[in-house]
């Protein structure tokens, strides 16, 4: 008998995706679905009510809605970008600006609500099917999305956990990252990571047939490759005018791997790096991300009691 898993990572907020996934459970007749990590937006975006008009800049273009109905379609676009609208008065939101605490509650409280919606809507169209959906954070996610997932009741929260896939497979869940040039809340060192591995396959029954769930991908495979940053957080150039280009995964995870040699490693974290790379009997899956464009990136795997059936990339 064979289980099949859904896996994405990276949805940054956008309401697209979700809303993709949602339906591709069903379309693919998945059994699980996972999402890897970094499931909240990046930011608010600010509709500024202006008399009977209101006005917001979207990825760097002054947007008009004239009524009601216009910013309806204003804010689902706004999410479906994966940011969070939020209708104010200039005098409100330039105040918001100047409070660092105030702007923090405010997008908690966003981020919640929408994660609150997305759930309800998963186990309306997913329970019926039987599909299970499993979403862990990733480095980049506030503590509220842990909070949120757990309130569900239908979503699993697999972070630090080992979960049952099927009677053959098990699940280890880390949403952390090796450390990042952001210093995001889920950064951590080396050590910590390994130790945090360490401490779930402890409980794991049978290492051959788990699954490593893990945020970070493993250093130098085909899944971690990303730009190199500069002191201003901006992409270094190679002498011929692109981008110079490094492997910045986690030695930590890697080593793991190869002690270990579970049957999948599913990661997300490098956006760009989407891929196929294998160590020693594990094969590792970076789905990628395009959260920004609405292109919902994954990859179905089949698994089976032998072992890795079959697996295919998709995208739409």
């Amino acid at each position: 008998m064979k289980t099949r898993l859904l896996f994405v990572s990276d949805i940054h907020g956008s309401d697209r995706l979700f809303y993709k996934l949602t339906n591709a459970g069903g379309i693919y007749k998945a059994n699980v679905i996972v999402i890897g990590g970094d499931v909240a937006g990046k930011a608010i975006t600010p509709i500024l009510s202006r008399g009977a008009e209101f006005e917001a800049s979207i990825q760097g273009t002054r947007r008009i809605a004239r009524n009601r109905e216009e910013l309806a379609e204003l804010e689902k676009e706004v999410r479906s970008l994966g940011s969070y609208p939020y209708v104010t008065e200039e005098g409100e939101w330039n105040e918001l600006t100047r409070n660092e605490r105030a702007m923090e509650q405010l997008f908690d409280r966003l981020i919640s609500e929408s994660l609150r919606t997305w759930c309800s809507l998963a186990e309306q169209r997913l329970k019926p099917l039987s599909i299970r959906l499993i979403v862990n954070k990733g480095n980049d996610d506030p503590e509220v999305v842990e909070q949120t997932i757990i309130s569900s009741g239908f979503v699993e929260y697999p972070n630090e956990r080992v979960v049952e896939l099927d009677r053959n497979h098990e699940m280890i869940s880390l949403g952390y990252s090796n450390i990042t040039p952001w210093n995001l809340p889920g950064d951590l060192p080396e050590d910590a990571l390994a130790q945090k591995i360490e401490t779930l396959v402890s409980s794991v029954r049978s290492i051959e047939n788990c699954v490593f769930n893990i945020h970070v991908p493993p250093v130098n495979t085909h899944l971690d490759i990303a730009p190199l940053l500069d002191k201003e957080l901006k992409p270094r150039m190679a002498p011929g005018g692109e981008p110079e280009m490094a492997h910045v995964g986690s030695v930590a995870v890697r080593e793991a791997i190869e002690k270990h040699q579970p049957l999948l490693g599913l990661h997300g974290h490098i956006h760009e790096s989407r891929g196929y790379s294998r160590i020693g009997r594990t094969h590792c899956f970076n789905p990628g991300s395009e959260y920004s464009i609405g292109v919902l990136k994954g990859v179905l795997l089949d698994i089976s009691e032998d072992g890795l059936a079959s697996h295919a990339f998709t995208s739409g």
